[in-house]
């Protein structure tokens, strides 16, 4: 299970519900397939395209205000972050990103 630090400070554990515990550091997949296998009881990592990476970690989805990162973690050189509503994004370094809904 993965270890996220808390970025906001009414943002909890159990609010990440079992997101840490689809990802695995000893496994050597990336953080989306890892997290594909784990979640198939919820569609596994469907990305939605249409959300845009902003300034800060912030996710924006056309119409919508922009979401703030509530915990992060790294997978090696990829970067996870929980938004509200369930979003997670999986950054890697040179900022390509997707986002998913992982409820």
């Amino acid at each position: 299970m993965l270890k996220f630090e808390m970025l906001h400070p009414r943002m909890t554990e159990a609010a990440l519900g079992y997101i840490p515990s689809f990802l695995d550091a000893d496994d050597p997949r990336p953080a989306a397939k890892q997290i594909d296998a784990n979640y198939q009881h919820g569609g596994g990592w469907s990305p939605q395209p249409e959300f845009k990476l902003l300034d800060h970690n912030s996710i924006k989805y056309p119409g919508d205000d922009p979401l703030v990162p509530l915990a992060k973690a790294k997978l090696r050189d990829e970067t996870i972050l929980f938004y509200r509503h369930s979003y997670v994004a999986i950054i890697q370094p040179d900022r390509t990103y997707e986002v998913a809904r992982v409820d």
